[in-house]
């Protein structure tokens, strides 16, 4: 393809487009999509003390459903990802959003605590792969300098899904036999909706151009910039912007992970996810047990989380605004480095005013170090591999998760309050020296960006 003109290239074109050019019901889908994935991350966990006892089982047991949900997120992330990079990424969204839907509904009527581990497992599979479908899809149909602002707008959804949990859990919870059976099923009611909009879909052209796919891949700019014409209300665009040509997708996607220079920036991002979700869920799930025995209350400590959820929100709003305008690890890591000193302050001074302040800073700090963690991971792999490299370094990470809940509570043990609340922090402290490594990759084209980065390390070895 080097003697294809840069207007041969349907990447060029749509790189050039400065708006949206999509249609509201793409973004509704996604947004939903994600609002749900991210609401049915944490429903389970309100719902344990309720279901130990209809069940009568230990509240051991019914935790595992939370355990079973992670190892689902991890399954689903990866194998559903290497369909993405096989079969069109519409294909994943798609299978991701019947998974956690079908799931969602069979857990909210299991009839035993076996069913709804084992229902649970299904969710997480739809969960990992939305999550890393959404961010891998919206990179690859919007143009460069929109890409942080709209993958923002979708987690913006998520995160407002995140924060409305417990918000919802003490309305349903508390008060009605059923009310956990309503909070899982309210994920089932979202999933069962998108599937009768995801006829809004469109296939990504960048993944429609590495499967040789040309033609229709044009037909698809074409679309798409009439659309973005009719929007703007002028008959031309921009000038073309030259855009390296995509190779062509050859072997298994995983194996071109395994080589140069995709394994180091492999490594490297999966080391940063470990560490990061080892801080996030130390926090998400077990910042209400700390706050419990660190004599704060139930009430008060689902209600800390409640307030300082707002954080969630907000992160999501920055990203939104300010994605593309500032350079995005240099966000990222201005945002940990804040949330981390706000939590390990709130460990060393427990009041409920610096538990409230903490947890507002690091919840903004969580939505930022996720969202812009994941725009930053899908820009570091070639399309061809691109799912597949966020889903790994995602998917994998989650060990750090799963960790997470053991290691907060041995902090907890030796140093009570303040070595939990400094191990949320000092591990979100110890993966930004990950994404440091990474490289610049704000209003870049994803192809400028895999070829600059390939050039760079070639020279180096």
């Amino acid at each position: 393809m080097a003697d294809r003109k840069v207007a041969d290239n349907p990447l060029a074109r749509l790189e050039r487009i400065p708006i949206w050019p999509h249609g509201a019901g793409l973004l509704i889908v996604l947004g939903l999509g994600y609002f749900f994935a991210f609401f049915d991350i944490t429903n389970i966990s309100y719902g344990i003390p309720v279901i130990t006892k209809q069940f009568h089982v230990s509240s051991g047991l019914a935790s595992t459903a939370v355990s079973t949900s992670l190892v689902g997120y991890i399954v689903g992330a990866v194998i559903v990802s290497v369909v993405s990079d096989y079969f069109g990424r519409r294909v994943a969204l798609i299978t991701g959003i019947v998974l956690y839907t079908a799931g969602s509904l069979a857990t909210a009527f299991s009839p035993s605590v076996g069913w709804l581990i084992g229902w649970r497992l299904v969710v997480g599979m739809g969960i990992g792969t939305m999550i890393a479908q959404v961010s891998t899809y919206m990179g690859e149909i919007s143009p460069a300098v929109l890409r942080g602002r709209f993958t923002g707008l979708a987690n913006l959804f998520a995160f407002s899904g995140l924060a409305a949990v417990p918000f919802v859990s003490m309305w349903l919870v508390p008060h009605y036999a059923w009310g956990w059976r309503a909070l899982l099923f309210i994920g089932a009611l979202g999933g069962l909706t998108m599937l009768f909009l995801t006829r809004s879909l469109i296939e990504s052209p960048r993944w429609l151009m590495i499967h040789g796919r040309y033609e229709e891949a044009k037909r698809l700019v074409d679309e798409i910039e009439r659309r973005a014409i009719a929007k703007m209300g002028t008959s031309e665009l921009p000038p073309l912007i030259d855009v390296p040509w995509e190779e062509e997708a050859r072997g298994f996607p995983i194996t071109t992970l395994l080589k140069p220079p995709y394994l180091w920036r492999m490594i490297i991002l999966l080391l940063y996810w470990f560490l990061w979700y080892v801080g996030d869920y130390a926090y998400l799930g077990m910042a209400p047990t700390v706050l419990v025995q660190s004599g704060f209350g139930l009430g008060n400590s689902i209600g800390f989380s409640a307030i300082s959820g707002v954080g969630f929100v907000v992160g999501a709003l920055y990203v939104l605004f300010f994605g593309d305008k500032i350079e995005r690890k240099y966000s990222l890591i201005a945002s940990g480095v804040i949330g981390s000193v706000a939590v390990i302050l709130a460990g060393w001074m427990p009041s409920s005013v610096m538990v409230v302040i903490a947890g507002f800073f690091f919840t903004t700090t969580i939505a930022m170090l996720s969202i812009l963690g994941y725009i930053i991971t899908a820009e570091h792999f070639p399309t061809r591999a691109r799912s597949s490299g966020l889903a790994i370094c995602d998917g994998i990470g989650h060990l750090g998760g799963a960790i997470a809940p053991a290691v907060t509570l041995s902090a907890f043990n030796t140093f009570k309050i303040t070595g939990a609340f400094s191990l949320m922090g000092v591990m979100t402290l110890v993966s930004l020296i990950f994404i440091a490594m990474t490289t610049r990759a704000t209003r870049k084209s994803l192809e400028s960006v895999n070829d600059a980065l390939t050039q760079r390390t070639s020279v180096t070895m």
